[in-house]
């Protein structure tokens, strides 16, 4: 007989009598064996007993996590935090155990964490020491929960003795913050499991700022209906950059939809980015659009007429690399903001897969950062309005109000487009505004030339301030070329924090056409005849022509 542990009062692992096969090896589950030998009454006709070998075998290793029993586990993250460690480890079982024998590990993250095991040394092997025969199949098996409990809908991956193969190095990831794995035995054995495995298992922060699209790796999607302003970065999880060095980019697509029955634009402000230093980023961002470098793309389906990304910046479109803006940035300046003119944006990161494990795997720093905010409610009216020699835009649009209670604040950005070549004049009529703060209501008029500060600002405390002088050409065009020729237009902002259903205003403008001018800048002039016909007043018309002229200008 043969007893796990220092005498007779321990548990029998086995008693062999008679003619048979001694087992090929028994490991015990502690430091120390007891066996004992009983011979037949008569004594040993041929003298010859039993002969064995005695040594020492590795023990375990120590996990971090509770045991509720010999061989089910509680690995929680709290518990390897801490340990101190970076990735728990356990192995598997490594001495006897009898027939039908279940051992358990539950991997416990924490609400937004997903699970990582792998194996860095795995192999099966037939069963050598069996306690019980069985002749099927999967006599041992190991399996993997996507869930907190054996959910046999939600097995990632069964491993047999018979007729699996070993996956090493392999990233067997949960979809949830748990992930059960399950060592069954119907034999038993006399020296461990024919399933040698060593596993390692650690947490990732899987928080989504947006909604999760199904079935992409790490997409997601803002819908104004769920928040109408937010927060959003790179993701949080760095498993989505291990990615083999020859394989594509790494593409996350972040989509902002809204209804333009409740918004009509989308404003993102990108307020960092903190690509890593490589080779491929070391560029200047005038190879943004072809090269490979880390980047950002931003562009509107709407305007583009497509959902994947522009090749270029010709239809309007957004490349933002490691040196955007990388002179002038600051705290108070975002590395860009983008105002759409429709009620949809996206936003894409692209990682190039020849270093994106390398350079941000268990690189908790984001890669970006961004607000976004939907704005331009039904109480505005339209958002752009079309070119027109002249037109007025009206605030309130009280055909809104039939369908929509008023906001308590509200933010409206309207495009006045302008005919090419042409000046413009705007003019402010009936301001009314709540309060006399400027906090509470304020109209603001912004010129392509100048984007980043107001060329006017009109509060309840300045109402009777508002003429302005006409806009040229040169004002309606932006003042930095990205090859991207945008229609001239004047951008004209009203926030209302206080009741802005109660504000009210008038905004009327004309197109001014431009003058033909002599190459010294002076206005060209010309005489008007009477049958007609025109000509210089240097005399260059027709000699027969009458000479009272008119002078226009």
């Amino acid at each position: 007989k043969i007893y796990d542990g220092k005498d007779a009062s321990y548990p029998v692992i086995g008693t062999f009598c008679g003619m048979g096969k001694f087992p090929y090896s028994i490991i015990g589950t502690s430091e120390d064996l007891f066996v004992e030998f009983v011979s037949s009454p008569a004594g040993p006709l041929l003298n010859t007993g039993f002969h064995f070998n005695v040594g020492n075998w590795p023990g375990h290793v120590e996990t971090a996590g509770s045991r509720n029993s010999t061989c089910d586990w509680l690995l929680t993250a709290e518990d390897l935090a801490r340990s101190g460690d970076s990735e728990g480890i356990f192995l598997s079982v490594a001495h006897w155990y009898p027939p039908h024998t279940s051992c358990t590990y539950l991997i416990q993250g924490k609400p937004n964490q997903v699970v990582r095991l792998y194996f860095p040394s795995f192999r099966i092997n037939r069963i050598e020491s069996p306690i019980a025969v069985f002749d099927g199949d999967c006599g041992e098996s190991l399996t993997l929960y996507d869930a907190s409990w054996p959910d046999d809908s939600r097995i990632i991956k069964t491993f047999c003795d018979t007729f699996s193969r070993a996956m090493e190095k392999h990233d067997f990831v949960s979809t949830g913050n748990a992930l059960f794995v399950r060592f069954e035995s119907k034999t038993g054995s006399y020296s461990g499991s024919s399933l040698y495995y060593w596993a390692h298992y650690d947490f990732f922060n899987n928080t989504k700022f947006g909604t999760a699209v199904a079935g992409t790796l790490c997409d997601e999607e803002f819908s104004s209906w769920k928040s109408v302003s937010g927060y959003l970065r790179s993701p949080m999880n760095t498993l989505v950059y291990k990615k083999p060095e020859n394989s594509s980019p790494l593409t996350c697509r972040y989509s902002f939809v809204t209804d333009r029955r409740l918004y009509a634009r989308v404003i993102l402000t990108v307020t960092a980015i903190n690509f890593k230093e490589h080779p491929f980023n070391t560029g200047s961002c005038d190879e943004c659009w072809e090269g490979r470098l880390d980047k950002l793309v931003v562009w509107e389906p709407g305007t583009t007429n497509s959902t994947k990304p522009p090749s270029n910046g010709l239809t309007g479109g957004h490349c933002l690399c490691k040196n955007t803006n990388v002179l002038s940035f600051t705290k108070s300046k975002p590395v860009a903001k983008i105002v759409s003119s429709t009620e949809s944006l996206f936003l894409e990161l692209l990682v190039d897969g020849a270093h994106a494990a390398s350079s941000y795997f268990k690189h908790p720093a984001p890669l970006f950062e961004a607000t976004y905010e939907f704005v331009h409610s039904p109480l505005c009216g339209p958002a752009v309005i079309p070119a027109s020699t002249e037109g007025e835009l009206h605030f309130p649009h009280l055909e809104a109000l039939g369908y929509t209670e008023p906001p308590r604040s509200i933010r409206c950005i309207w495009e006045i487009r302008v005919n090419r070549e042409r000046d413009v004049w705007l003019h402010f009529d009936k301001v009314k505004f709540t309060t006399r703060e400027c906090q509470d209501g304020r109209l603001e008029v912004y010129l392509p030339s100048r984007p980043d500060h107001p060329f006017l600002s009109i509060c309840g405390h300045n109402v009777s301030s508002k003429d302005m002088p006409p806009l040229t050409s040169l004002d309606l065009t932006p003042s930095i070329g990205t090859g991207f020729l945008p229609q001239p237009s004047v951008k004209i902002q009203f926030i209302g924090t206080t009741t802005p259903a109660r504000a009210a205003f008038k905004i009327a403008w004309t197109e001014l056409y431009h003058l033909p001018r002599n190459p010294d800048g002076t206005l060209m002039t010309s005489k008007l005849t009477e049958g007609g016909a025109t000509s210089s007043p240097d005399g260059g018309g027709k000699e027969d022509e009458p000479k009272d002229i008119q002078h226009l200008i």
